[in-house]
């Protein structure tokens, strides 16, 4: 297999993640971004927690997609997440009918304050 397969394959690949992110999007309601991975939910709680190396986040999602083309079922039941990076949740609004393929209007961002309140 050849540079340009394994090249053509990713492309390949990415292409049918998008298309794939494009038609579940509309059945979630938060778009959550962490440093290493992006999510679809239903349902985010972010905690904030205080230790001796500073500040760091839990997140617990369900029902929720995760972008990622190497996993073979990105739609799972719960997830867990802590980082002492940052994690940004954005509510997505209800898209209607004959809306372009954009995300979506953001309405609330968390995770980058001081004290970022749970949503669910």
């Amino acid at each position: 297999m050849s540079e340009e397969d394994i090249e053509r394959f990713e492309d390949d690949m990415e292409l049918r993640l998008w298309r794939e992110y494009r038609d579940v999007l509309p059945m979630f309601s938060y778009v959550i971004e962490t440093e290493r991975r992006f999510y679809l939910a239903n349902h985010v709680e972010l905690t904030e927690h205080e230790g001796p190396g500073g500040v760091w986040f839990e997140l617990e999602l369900a029902d929720a997609w995760v972008w990622d083309m190497y996993r073979p079922a990105r739609f799972v039941t719960q997830v867990r997440v802590v980082t002492t990076k940052d994690v940004n949740v954005e509510h997505i609004s209800p898209r209607e009918p004959g809306q372009g393929e954009g995300l979506g209007s953001a309405e609330s961002t968390l995770g980058e304050g001081p004290s970022s309140p749970s949503i669910s």
